[in-house]
Parts: C-alpha cells; sequence; structure tokens
C-alpha cells in the first residue's frame, strides 16, 4: 500500500472519531496558542523596550558616580558625591568624541499651584539636556546659559503637570508654580511622550537650569550624573575611552586603581535589557510548553485504545498482506495527522489572540515568524514521538489472535 492510500485510510479513521479526535487536538491546540502568546509578548516587550531606548539616543552616555557595585555592597555615601563642576567643565573644554554634555542634578517633592498640586521630580540640566535625551518644547522656550549663570527661577514642564495644576486648555506660559517653598516661572512645556514600557509617566517632569536646583533646591555641590551625546552610536566606546581617561586625570587617579565613576552606553543598557527579557521569555516559554507534552501523552493514550479498539481490523489487514511496517506507518500518520492538525488550530488561535486580544490588557505583542515555524516543528515530533508506541503496538499484533479478538 502506497503512502497516499495509508494517509486516505488514516485520514478516515481520524474523521470516523470526531469527538475524540477534537479532544485529542484540545491539548495541542492550548499549548500551541500558549507557547505563541508567550513569545509573541516577550518579543513584543523587548522591541517596546529597545524602542523605548532608542528615543532617548543610541549614542547616549551617562556617568555616575561611584565604582560598579560589588557582590552587592552598599556604596560609601561619599564615593556617591564624586562628579563635581571641575569635571563637567573639563568634560566640554577636552571633549573629542562627545558633541553634547547636561550635568545632572534632581530633587523629588510637591509642586504647587493655588490649591493644586502633585508629586514630581524636578531635573536640573543644560540647555543641552533636551537634544540629548531628544526632548521636544512644544510651548514657549527653554532656558539659557545666563539663566544658568543666575541660577534663574525658571523652568520647563511636562503636559502632566500642566493639567494636574491648571487644568485642561489653560496656557501655564508665565504662571509660577512652588516646589519645596520655591517660586519657579514657567517658560516652557514639552511635547508629550506618554508612559514609557515601565509603566512611568515621561510627562510628569520639570527641567530648570542645574545651578538653580543645586543652590535653590538640593543644596549640594556635586552632581547626580552627568548625560552626554557621543557624535555617533559606532564612537560610543570612543567617547567612553576619552571620558573615563579625562575623569580619572581629574580625579588624580593613579595606576590600577579603580573608578570613582560609572559610564555606561545606551547599547550597552539595550544589550542588557534585551538580555533580561529573553530570560523571561524562554521562563514563559517553558511554562507554556509542559501543556504540549501532557498533550502529547494524551495522544498516545488516545490512540492505544484505538489500537485496542481496532485489533480485529488489524489482523484482517495483516491477514490480506499489510505487514507490520503498513500497519505501523498507518497509526503513525494517524497520530500525526491529529497532532499537526491541532498545531495548525493552536497556531491560528495564538496569532489572533497575539494581535487582537493581548493589545487589550495594554501589553505589547510581536509574533516572531520562527515561533510559528517551531510550533509547526514540535507538533510533527509530539505526533512521531507519542504516536511511536501505539504504533509499535499495532505492528507486534499476531494475526491470528486478532482476527479472534472480540
Amino acid at each position: 500500500m502506497n503512502i497516499l492510500n495509508l494517509f486516505k485510510v488514516s485520514l478516515k479513521a481520524v474523521a470516523n472519531n470526531k469527538m475524540r479526535s477534537f479532544l485529542s487536538m484540545l491539548g495541542i491546540i492550548i499549548g500551541v496558542a500558549a507557547v505563541i502568546i508567550m513569545m509573541s509578548i516577550g518579543q513584543g516587550s523587548k522591541e517596546s523596550i529597545r524602542a523605548e531606548l532608542s528615543t532617548m539616543g543610541t549614542n547616549l552616555l551617562t556617568i555616575r558616580p561611584g565604582a560598579d557595585m560589588r557582590g552587592g555592597v552598599r556604596q560609601d555615601p561619599s564615593s556617591m558625591q564624586t562628579l563635581k563642576m571641575s569635571d563637567y567643565q573639563r568634560i566640554v573644554e577636552e571633549k573629542k568624541f562627545v558633541t553634547k554634555v547636561s550635568p545632572e542634578v534632581t530633587a523629588s517633592g510637591q509642586v504647587i499651584y493655588g490649591n493644586n498640586n502633585t508629586n514630581t521630580t524636578v531635573y536640573g540640566e543644560s540647555p543641552e539636556y533636551l537634544d540629548i535625551k531628544q526632548w521636544t518644547v512644544e510651548e514657549g522656550e527653554c532656558f539659557t546659559e545666563e539663566d544658568i549663570k543666575k541660577s534663574a527661577k525658571v523652568a520647563v514642564v511636562g503636559k502632566t503637570i500642566v493639567t494636574e495644576l491648571f487644568g485642561e486648555n489653560v496656557d501655564p506660559i508665565g504662571k509660577t508654580i512652588r516646589f519645596k517653598s520655591i517660586p519657579m516661572r514657567i517658560i516652557g512645556v514639552l511635547k508629550s511622550k506618554g508612559y514609557n514600557s515601565w509603566g512611568m509617566d515621561q510627562d510628569n517632569v520639570m527641567i530648570a537650569p542645574y545651578s538653580t536646583v543645586m543652590k535653590r533646591i538640593a543644596a549640594q555641590t556635586w552632581f547626580t550624573s552627568i548625560n552626554c551625546s557621543a557624535i555617533t552610536e559606532e564612537l560610543s566606546d570612543a567617547a567612553i575611552e576619552e571620558l573615563t581617561q579625562i575623569l580619572r586625570e581629574n580625579h588624580k587617579l593613579k595606576g590600577d586603581a579603580d573608578d570613582d565613576f560609572t559610564i555606561r552606553s545606551q547599547a550597552e543598557m539595550m544589550e542588557t535589557m534585551s538580555s533580561t527579557m529573553d530570560t523571561v521569555t524562554i521562563i514563559l516559554v517553558v511554562a507554556a510548553a509542559f501543556s504540549l507534552l501532557v498533550a502529547g501523552i494524551g495522544i498516545m493514550n488516545i490512540m492505544l485504545v484505538s489500537v485496542t479498539e481496532r485489533t480485529k481490523e488489524i489482523g484482517l489487514r495483516m491477514a490480506v498482506g499489510a505487514t507490520g511496517a503498513v500497519i505501523s506507518l498507518q497509526f503513525l500518520i494517524e497520530a500525526i495527522l491529529i497532532s499537526v492538525t491541532g498545531g495548525l488550530i493552536g497556531i491560528i488561535v495564538g496569532c489572533g489572540a497575539s494581535k487582537f486580544i493581548v493589545p487589550l490588557f495594554n501589553m505589547p505583542s510581536s509574533v516572531p515568524l520562527w515561533s510559528i515555524n517551531v510550533s509547526f516543528l514540535v507538533c510533527v515530533v509530539l505526533g512521531i514521538v507519542f504516536g511511536y508506541i501505539p504504533a509499535q503496538k499495532a505492528a507486534r499484533m499476531d494475526p491470528i489472535e486478532a482476527i479472534r479478538h472480540e
């Protein structure tokens, strides 16, 4: 008997037991759909995070005080105050692979206007910060170097602060708000960025001259960090080496002394986040894949029952010349048919859920093509592996005993 005839016989056998075949497929459908949904969420989250970080500039470099933490040891407070005004000035004077530089001082607290208030974070920056982080002033203007020299009490604010303090359709330009009792005049409103991948409201922000925040709000002489832009993403490593040399010389670090600062590139952050999301995705997929294993065992059980029920049929087929290999192949094809059909339905369900249902929960989703190919291949393998034992049981039957079976 050729393969085509075997396929027709197997298809008829599966069709004759529609309900049982569907129940056997159900585990495969659920398992494949779950795997694809988990993969799509993982891939979508990774793409969303990469896109989020890219909006800050792929050539972004961040300098923070203190060396890398090792073994979870807490840094000494003094080690977190190593970035000073002299470091910023020297970077500005000697930079070759860096285009823009902005020192950063942050403070969190309550901002008030009249009877309205909201909690926010004020960032003390230079005017170049908006270019580094790719912010756009939608209304008004940004502060200037002259404002920095005077430690002017001016600020550029995000849309969330405008809405919370003034309501909708109100022009806040020129109005004075208070941050920790310090009056700040609004001179600009930032274009909305919305929420990021971590659920943080990027529009709940105030940006003011760094000198103002250092002297009038935070009362400190060091920077929280220094943000820089490399000339291009490809020159980020050269820029890091340049910045490291400048800071080591300025901090008088000799020989093999450890750096008292840390420089991170945006590309490095992307790689770290991608690696983390890959790990999370693998864990989710492995958990979902257990349902495929259970489904495979279910197919094997159903096929064993089918072999037992069709013992007499098997005996008759052997009596008219069917070999054990042919009988084995027939039942193996039946198992593969059930597995692959369930897999195809599962792929359709998984892709549909990823596209239409997952987004309803505000979760990013992107189905990678390879996940569909892998799911289909797994279904074929499941059909072969879990159909093998029932197929072998059928092939080893004694024709005479099988015919006598009631």
